[in-house]
């Protein structure tokens, strides 16, 4: 399988909002209910590290960068996003995606990117473990979704380039 690694940009929001969507509808990837449209989406993610993983030509996972804080102090700190289609899950797709943003993200200038993920969704924990992300905490029953509680797994990467 021939997997190409790009940036990606609007042209794109079809092919990753519909992917977003099989994310929500898993019921274990986010708490979002809908999809945003893209200007709100685009307003909440940084413009660099937006990533697309396509098996001849067709977008089969993404992956993009917020920022935790407005705050100066925290200009190095982002928040991961990453998803892929339900085809494509458990095929390493997740692991380039994520290493590659790891990559584009210290040259970015970021030093620390973070995940909370639900804690029953140990595939993606195991991914963000799998390239260097730890483990350093847990929120127990952070967000309500259909009714039933969640916990989020709270995992982290210090960067080794930017000290």
């Amino acid at each position: 399988m021939n997997i190409e690694i790009q940036n990606f940009d609007p042209s794109d929001w079809a092919a990753i909002r519909q992917i977003y969507q099989e994310g929500i509808e898993t019921g274990m990837a986010t708490f979002e209910t809908r999809i945003p449209t893209w200007d709100q989406w685009n307003r909440s993610h940084l413009i660099s590290c937006r990533l697309k993983a396509t098996v001849k030509k067709t977008l089969i996972g993404w992956a993009a960068l917020a920022p935790v804080s407005t705050r100066d102090v925290y200009r190095g700190v982002a928040e991961v996003s990453i998803y892929i289609t339900s085809k494509y899950r458990n095929s390493g797709i997740g692991k380039l995606l994520l290493t590659k943003l790891i990559e584009e993200s210290e040259k970015e200038g970021l030093w620390t990117l973070q995940a909370g993920i639900f804690s029953t969704n140990i595939a993606s924990i195991n991914l963000h473990k799998s390239v260097g992300f730890r483990e350093i905490g847990f929120r127990e029953k952070i967000g309500k979704l259909n009714n039933t509680w969640y916990d989020n797994t709270i995992l982290e990467r210090r960067s080794n380039i930017i000290i």
